[in-house]
């Protein structure tokens, strides 16, 4: 470890701050990564990466981590229990599990000599020179999104990936390997409804209006260590940036990405991909952190400015009933822009 360079503190060990700390180790920067959980643990993620383009996927090192992926192709939509429109995706997507992706990152972070504190909270939220945020979403209380998941084998599904419409929710399936589907869902939250653990998903598909999946989920075998949530779910970018020039925030801490795209993983290591040049110029005392900061947020505001709009848009529109019924016509009738909307979203 070269001691001429600049320390960096990443504040979160998800993709983007396992992947960043990873590429700067191979730069020979000195870098720690503080994590609140411990490795591996499961997330609520669509676990399916829509969008991730090979220079990211070059510049991280990333394939050696993607030696079981799954690549689906094709997306089957549902509504009122029926599907209702099938096609294929512009690029494939990744499947891969979370539970086993991070860990992967985790380990390779630790063997290439980082520093890896897990259960580890980092209490000071300032901005500081040589400090990252990538502690994922930020936690809006305000918010009525609540993210639900699980994992569950013996579920047949009928499409490499299913979207669920609902009453305010939409919901994923997505094979992960050769028996496990990942079922992660976005709901609006239903006061007085069922929160525990085991029995939360299922009550909130029923609640908005997916009983036959809720059905379809009661007959197969759920992992009950996969159970998990996640609430105050606010979307688009972080109000910090613009309040603080000194505070650099990548992935989900950046912008959160609406779920249903598929692009959120994807986003966390086009972030980490971006910053790596600058901090490593940083890092080697070649730039001040303002500057290093402002280069960074401008290559994140040119890369996902379009995105998150588009993506924002349409998911206001998935979440209405109305609204719901306008795109099951549209796609019926055949004139679903697929590739336009794809490459406004991702």
């Amino acid at each position: 470890m070269n001691p001429n360079l600049r320390p960096i503190e990443i504040v979160g060990g998800g993709l983007a701050g396992l992947s960043l700390g990873l590429a700067l180790r191979r730069a020979d920067v000195p870098v720690t990564v503080h994590e609140a959980g411990i490795y591996p643990r499961h997330r609520v993620c669509g676990e399916f990466i829509a969008g991730l383009d090979p220079h990211t996927r070059r510049i991280l090192r990333l394939d050696p981590f993607f030696g079981d992926v799954r690549y689906h192709q094709e997306v089957a939509w549902f509504h009122d229990g029926s599907s209702f429109h099938r096609h294929p995706l512009p690029a494939p997507a990744l499947a891969l599990s979370r539970h086993a992706l991070d860990q992967r990152l985790a380990t390779a972070f630790l063997a290439a000599g980082g520093d890896l504190r897990t259960r580890s909270r980092v209490a000071d939220d300032s901005a500081a020179p040589g400090r990252v945020f990538a502690h994922g979403r930020r936690a809006a209380p305000e918010s009525p999104w609540l993210g639900l998941k699980v994992h569950a084998r013996g579920l047949a599904v009928t499409a490499p990936l299913e979207l669920h419409l609902g009453d305010r929710a939409y919901v994923g399936l997505c094979p992960v390997d050769a028996w496990t589907i990942n079922v992660c869902g976005l709901f609006h939250r239903r006061p007085g409804l069922s929160v525990e653990r085991g029995s939360a998903l299922s009550a909130y598909l029923r609640a908005s209006g997916l009983g036959l999946l809720a059905d379809r989920l009661a007959r197969a075998e759920l992992d009950p260590e996969s159970h998990c949530a996640v609430s105050a779910l606010a979307f688009g970018p972080s109000c910090r940036v613009e309040e603080d020039e000194a505070w650099l925030a990548l992935g989900d801490a950046h912008a959160f990405v609406p779920p249903f795209t598929g692009n959120g993983m994807a986003a966390a290591f086009q972030s980490a991909a971006l910053a790596l040049a600058p901090l490593v110029s940083w890092a080697r005392h070649e730039n001040n952190w303002r500057t290093t900061v402002a280069t960074v947020r401008e290559k994140l505001r040119s890369r996902f400015r379009l995105r998150l709009a588009g993506s924002s848009l349409l998911h206001h529109a998935l979440l209405k009933p109305a609204a719901q019924a306008v795109f099951r016509s549209v796609a019926q009738s055949g004139f679903l822009p697929v590739a336009p909307l794809y490459r406004c979203t991702h």
